[in-house]
C-alpha cells in the first residue's frame, strides 16, 4: 500500500513539474496528463480514494486544456467512482461535470447515464427531491435517444419517490402512462397490471372515493384484462372500504392480497397512509357523536 502512494505522489510531482515548466502548450498537457493518469491508477491501487478522486479531476483539467472533451468527461466519471467510496456529494459533483460536457458534445446518452448515477446517489442520500430532478432529466435524455426502457425506469424512480413526497397526482400521471405505452408491447404488457395498481394506491391516498371509481373504470377501458386481476380486485376491495369508512376491513383486504402476494416497502407505506387517515376520521366521528 504505502509504496503504492509513495510511486502516486512521484507520478503526480512529476506532472506539477510538467505544468510548471516550459514547453509546447500541448505537449506539456499530453505529458501531465499521462503522468496525472499512472498517479490516479497508483493511488487506487493503494485504496486511496479522496486522492485517486482528486487527481482524476486534475485528468480531467488535462484534457480540457486540450480540447478532448470526452477523455475530460472520463476522467469526471473516473474521480467520481473514486469518491463513491468515501463522499457522495464529491461524487456528484464529479458526474454533474461529466454529464454536462457529455451534454455539450452531443451523447445525450452518457449524459443521462451520468443524471440517473447521479438520481441514484441522492437516493442513497434520502434527498429524493433532487433524485426526482435528475431522474427526470434522465429520462428526458434517454426518452430523446429513444432508449424507451431506461426512460421508464427512470420515470418509475420518479414516480415512486414523488409518491413518497405526497406528490401523488404526479406519480398517477407517470403510472397512467408507462401502462399505457406497455400495452402496445408483448414483452412489456404483463407489467401493466403492476403499473395501474401503483396508479390506484396514489388515488387512495388523495382520499377521493369518487376519483378511485372512476380510475378503476377507466383502467377497465384502458385494459379490459385488468378486471380479472387480483390487483384490480385490492384496489376495488380497498375502494369499498375506504368509502365505508371500515379499517377492520381495509385490513382484512391487504392481509389477504399480502399473503398471496407480498407488498412491497413502498406499497406497505402509502397502504398505511390511507389506514391511518381512516382511523383519524373514526376518531374525528367518534368525538363528535
Amino acid at each position: 500500500m504505502a509504496d503504492h502512494i509513495t510511486k502516486g505522489e512521484e507520478f503526480e510531482k512529476k506532472a506539477e513539474k510538467k505544468l510548471s515548466g516550459w514547453g509546447l502548450f500541448g505537449s506539456k498537457y499530453e505529458d501531465a496528463a499521462e503522468l496525472y493518469e499512472k498517479a490516479a491508477n497508483s493511488f487506487k491501487l493503494a485504496k486511496s480514494w479522496d486522492k485517486a478522486g482528486s487527481i482524476n479531476i486534475k485528468l480531467a483539467n488535462c484534457h480540457l486544456k486540450l480540447d478532448s472533451k470526452h477523455e475530460a468527461a472520463n476522467a469526471y466519471a473516473d474521480a467520481a467512482n473514486c469518491y463513491k467510496k468515501t463522499s457522495n456529494k464529491e461524487a456528484i459533483a464529479c458526474l454533474e461535470q461529466a454529464a454536462a460536457i457529455f451534454l455539450e458534445i452531443g451523447r445525450l446518452s452518457m449524459a443521462a447515464r451520468y443524471y440517473k448515477e447521479i438520481g441514484e446517489l441522492y437516493e442513497v442520500d434520502q434527498n429524493l427531491q433532487q433524485a426526482i430532478e435528475k431522474f427526470e432529466q434522465a429520462a428526458e435524455l434517454f426518452q430523446s435517444e429513444e432508449v424507451t426502457t431506461s426512460a421508464n425506469q427512470c420515470r418509475q424512480k420518479v414516480a415512486q419517490f414523488s409518491a413518497q413526497l405526497e406528490q401523488y397526482p404526479k406519480a398517477i400521471e407517470i403510472y397512467e402512462e408507462i401502462a399505457r405505452q406497455s400495452l402496445n408491447n408483448n414483452l412489456l404488457k404483463y407489467g401493466v397490471r403492476g403499473h395501474l395498481l401503483n396508479a390506484g394506491l396514489c388515488q387512495l391516498c388523495k382520499g377521493d372515493v369518487v376519483a378511485i371509481t372512476n380510475s378503476l373504470e377507466r383502467y377497465q377501458e384502458l385494459d379490459p384484462t385488468f378486471s380479472r386481476t387480483r390487483e384490480y380486485k385490492l384496489l376495488a376491495d380497498l375502494a369499498v372500504a375506504v368509502d365505508e369508512e371500515d379499517v377492520a376491513k381495509f385490513t382484512d383486504v391487504v392481509k389477504e392480497f399480502d399473503s398471496m402476494t407480498p407488498l412491497d416497502a413502498w406499497k406497505t407505506t402509502l397502504l398505511l397512509r390511507v389506514k391511518e387517515s381512516l382511523k383519524a376520521k373514526e376518531l374525528e366521528e367518534d368525538d363528535l357523536t
